[in-house]
């Protein structure tokens, strides 16, 4: 696993995208704070970049500085949730533009993965985490499902768990400032 990371990270670094296997399912990533990079995930998706992607960081100190306030109840849903969820955050920040929606939002999960908690931790920064498919085809639920044009739009696969099945995506739930809670997914 340490040689993975450090073939992760070298990519994340320069700017380019890496396919790596997610607490959830196998995702395309990026360094979330580089709008080029991210633009290169939108355009590897066939994506419109009006559709904002998830992004993943190490733990809730990591979490605060990416968004202006974290609701109290979003801590109450990291000590009860037993499946991966993605929350919606208001007011993001220190992220790149193209990432965040045009409402000011982000989608963030901290991952129960050792392999994605190794390299989050260690690049510093939240990583682009979104489904390895282009946008208007199903989500691939193990790696041989994945298309050859994404396996070739990307500068870095890296070698782990590829016999891992996915059986279904995160909960997404918004949570806003004011209080409000909404199931998405």
């Amino acid at each position: 696993m340490h040689k993975e990371i450090s073939n992760a990270l070298e990519v994340l670094k320069d700017g380019g995208l890496i396919l790596y296997p997610t607490d959830t399912v196998w995702g395309i990533g990026c360094d979330a704070t580089n709008p080029d990079a991210v633009k290169k995930v939108y355009e590897l998706k066939e994506r419109q970049d009006k559709k904002a992607l998830i992004c993943l960081v190490a733990d809730d100190r990591m979490l605060g500085r990416y968004v202006k306030e974290i609701p109290k109840v979003a801590y109450d849903l990291f000590e009860v949730s037993e499946d991966p969820i993605t929350i919606i955050y208001d007011d993001a920040q220190n992220l790149a533009a193209n990432l965040i929606a045009e409402d000011r939002s982000i989608a963030i999960r901290i991952p129960d993965d050792d392999f994605c908690f190794q390299l989050i931790r260690r690049f510093g920064k939240p990583i682009v985490s979104t489904s390895a498919n282009i946008s208007t085809q199903p989500t691939p639920k193990s790696f041989k499902e994945i298309a050859p044009r994404i396996l070739k739009g990307v500068d870095y696969v890296v070698n782990l768990h590829r016999e891992k099945m996915c059986t279904k995506p995160s909960a997404i739930i918004k949570l806003s400032a004011n209080g409000k809670v909404k199931i998405i997914r």
